[in-house]
């Protein structure tokens, strides 16, 4: 894969690394944008159905409905990203998702909302995010060279990160204060400004698709490149499971949990910032170390994703749940630069957004029954011993995946030599692009 084009001379390169473009500096003030809006509306979505009547039952269904759209499109939206410009794909999510968070929120501060009308409105936008985050993805990895690829990945997750502490906290704020209509507002707002400051990224230096058979003949490209590849199906099957009962826990029993033993939203949107700080000293430290085992450092790094469900069982006071997710924040942040260092060394550039289809699809397949079943199993074995059976399932399916050899071998290979740059004028073009994308 050829490096990102040379950056021009000049002040703004000079305020910048020298791997951080201008497309990465868009893609990742936009991602801040998106982040402040949606870790608060995750939860004004949860409380907003209480308010209405519903039940545990009914939170669960409604955060179905957001992930079950991922289930059905995120592999044709892989292989439209890998066969459209990316940025267009995604502008055009962050458009539905603008819509469907906009209606809901007026749907919520116009008063009595039908529990079918916010599973709608919530299957909407995550409609959107099916065909976004395989486009998102593609753009980040094709955009880093080799040599950068670990800092880059882990200052883009800092700052994504860093929005989600401050969105998550001032959500659950806002949500005692004024209700979880308007946090759905500003959700809605903020895909509005982060579409539009994706509508001026730069695809130039992404190479011409080469024609191929149609959207079937791709999908089956990456499918190809997904089955063949053990520590990818492996890892992926195993966050089918753990995604699930992370999802359920979090989604679910966690607001349930904080009206009846925390105090109310307030508390909860804490303990969620707080798994947010974790994931910026985990990126911290990934920009610094480079372990050499790049998966079996970041699968040991998966089993504290049990600490949080623990937590909420027994359950501990606000502070214990507080420290539980900031260390389960920081271990998953290691995974997630590992994993991301992974892909971009093994995965052709072409065929990006497509692997990052089935990954994701696998990764969230077993969320919409996971969060739909967590009222019932609530009410089949009460919620202690539903949350730790979540706990349970984490570290059962991280083990097994240690027995996978390429999981346990993968090693980080060294950079490619780079390939001569070509002569840059001493003075910065007004017309010059040049791009180094972020998600």
């Amino acid at each position: 894969m050829s490096s990102p084009p040379a950056l021009p001379s000049g002040a703004s390169a000079r305020r910048r690394p020298a791997w951080a473009g201008r497309n990465y500096t868009l893609l990742t003030g936009a991602a801040v944008v998106t982040n402040l809006g949606s870790h608060g509306a995750l939860i004004a979505a949860a409380f907003a159905v209480l308010e209405a009547g519903g039940s545990g039952g009914d939170v669960g269904l409604v955060a179905a409905a957001r992930t079950l759209p991922l289930v059905l499109f995120l592999l044709v939206g892989g292989a439209l990203a890998d066969r459209l410009p990316r940025h267009r794909v995604m502008v055009a999510a962050n458009a539905l998702n603008c819509v469907s968070q906009g209606a809901f929120a007026v749907l919520v501060l116009a008063g009595d909302p039908q529990l079918w009308q916010m599973m709608l409105l919530t299957a909407l936008c995550g409609t959107g995010t099916a065909f976004f985050n395989p486009a998102a993805e593609g753009m980040l990895l094709s955009s880093v060279s080799g040599e950068h690829a670990n800092r880059a990945f882990a200052l883009f997750r800092m700052a994504v990160n860093g929005a989600g502490i401050g969105g998550a906290a001032l959500g659950g704020a806002m949500i005692a204060a004024i209700g979880p209509g308007w946090v759905l507002a500003v959700d809605a707002l903020a895909f509005a400004g982060a579409g539009a400051l994706r509508a001026f990224l730069d695809v130039s230096h992404v190479a011409d698709r080469a024609p191929g058979g149609g959207l079937l003949a791709d999908l089956r490209e990456g499918w190809v490149e997904f089955k063949t590849r053990p520590w990818l199906w492996s890892i992926v099957l195993q966050f089918s499971v753990v995604v699930a009962v992370v999802g359920a826990a979090e989604a679910v029993y966690g607001p349930l949990v904080a009206r009846d033993r925390l105090g109310g939203p307030a508390p909860w949107g804490v303990a969620l910032a707080l798994f947010g700080v974790g994931t910026i000293a985990g990126a911290v430290l990934m920009m610094v170390w480079k372990p050499r085992r790049l998966l079996l450092v970041g699968t040991l790094c998966v089993f504290p994703l049990a600490l949080p469900s623990a937590g909420l069982a027994v359950p501990l006071p606000v502070w214990g749940l507080c420290a539980v997710m900031f260390v389960s924040g920081a271990a998953i942040e290691v995974f997630g630069v590992n994993w991301m260092t992974t892909m971009h060394q093994e995965i052709p550039e072409e065929k990006f957004s497509r692997v990052s289809a089935y990954d994701w699809f696998g990764s969230v397949s077993m969320l919409p029954l996971a969060t739909a079943l967590a009222g019932p199993a609530e009410s089949a074995f009460g919620r202690t011993s539903a949350l730790w059976g979540c706990a349970a399932l984490v570290v059962i399916g991280t083990a097994a995946v240690l027995f996978v050899p390429d999981v346990r071998n993968m090693t980080r290979r060294p950079a490619p030599p780079k390939s001569p740059e070509p002569l840059i004028p001493s003075a910065p073009d007004p017309a010059d692009r040049s791009s180094t994308a972020g998600v």
